[in-house]
């Protein structure tokens, strides 16, 4: 539709991470990247929509996170026209990804999780990265990709806005919806308040920034296409408060990150039988069980931020 392409990375199981291709007249531009390992789909989503690698123009960044851009620097390197823009505070991570890959060896165990998981991360050229500022506007072959900072999950993320299409992809600014978890009463969705720069009042700012578009569509890293916008951004500010008061209510407690998870799934799979998604309650926390455990890392993450 519009000359998007899904393309599903594979990082962790099927339909759970997604990078795009827009193609424009013979043009196009990829957004986010996944992992390292993911690169044999993207150039086979290249050659699926009759294009060659020479014809892509741009890699674009939602944000650093390497589920969105552990793979750009092996991707770049066989895209000989592209460039890459990304957050001005997450260019230097692109160009050196060193504190990146040190950072999450020391969340995840070490280089060697990272290297399994998310593949050999390289660097890319300095003279190839565009530091893509709030406002900076993409011109794909006549089609515009005007990038918004919107802070909330992360300081350097940036949603990016398809004129044509008139939706927006969303990198992790408006939530996770999984398609396992679709019913009846539409597509389900929770906010994603991973560490370690979850902010509720950006990322309230930021959900009302992006309808202010009054887009048609949001296109999800995790996972693909939604509609009813208006819808799913009200169950996300719902859900940024009553995450936060859960934080609070536990912020004292020894077992605290255990106290807010088990919140997190009695808050979610209410959510989600009162919306009509008739799986389990086991089968439901199976679904989300690692985003509840980041999420409920990422809010005491912003509760010792805020103590300090």
């Amino acid at each position: 539709m519009h000359g998007i392409h899904t393309i599903d990375t594979g990082f962790g199981r099927p339909s759970f991470d997604a990078a795009y291709l827009v193609v424009e007249r013979g043009r196009g531009a990829f957004i986010d990247t996944g992992t390292a390992h993911a690169l044999p789909r993207f150039l086979e989503a290249i050659e699926a929509a009759d294009l060659e690698p020479k014809d892509i123009d741009w890699v674009v960044l939602t944000h650093v996170h390497l589920d969105h851009s552990a793979g750009a620097g092996q991707l770049m390197q066989h895209l000989p026209n592209a460039r890459l823009a990304v957050h001005p505070r997450g260019a230097r991570h692109m160009i050196d990804p060193s504190i990146l890959i040190a950072g999450a060896a020391a969340v995840y165990g070490g280089e060697d999780i990272v290297r399994r998981d998310y593949g050999e991360i390289v660097p890319v050229p300095e003279d190839r990265v565009v530091e893509a500022t709030d406002g900076f506007a993409i011109d794909l072959a006549g089609r515009a990709l005007l990038c918004l900072d919107t802070p909330g999950h992360a300081r350097h993320h940036n949603a990016i806005h398809d004129e044509r299409a008139n939706a927006f992809f969303t990198g992790d600014i408006f939530g996770l919806s999984y398609r396992e978890l679709d019913s009846p009463g539409g597509a389900f969705i929770i906010p994603t308040t991973s560490p370690v720069q979850f902010e509720p009042d950006a990322a309230h700012a930021s959900i009302d920034r992006l309808m202010r578009y009054e887009p048609e569509a949001m296109y999800l890293t995790h996972y693909d296409r939604v509609t009813d916008v208006q819808r799913l951004a009200n169950d996300l500010h719902e859900q940024i408060d009553t995450m936060v008061a859960i934080a609070k209510r536990h912020a004292a407690a020894q077992d605290r990150e255990q106290r807010i998870a088990f919140d997190f799934i009695d808050l979610y799979v209410d959510r989600a039988h009162r919306q009509g998604v008739t799986l389990t309650t086991a089968e439901i926390v199976k679904i989300l069980e690692v985003d509840i455990r980041l999420n409920a890392q990422g809010v005491i993450v912003w509760l010792d931020r805020g103590s300090r």
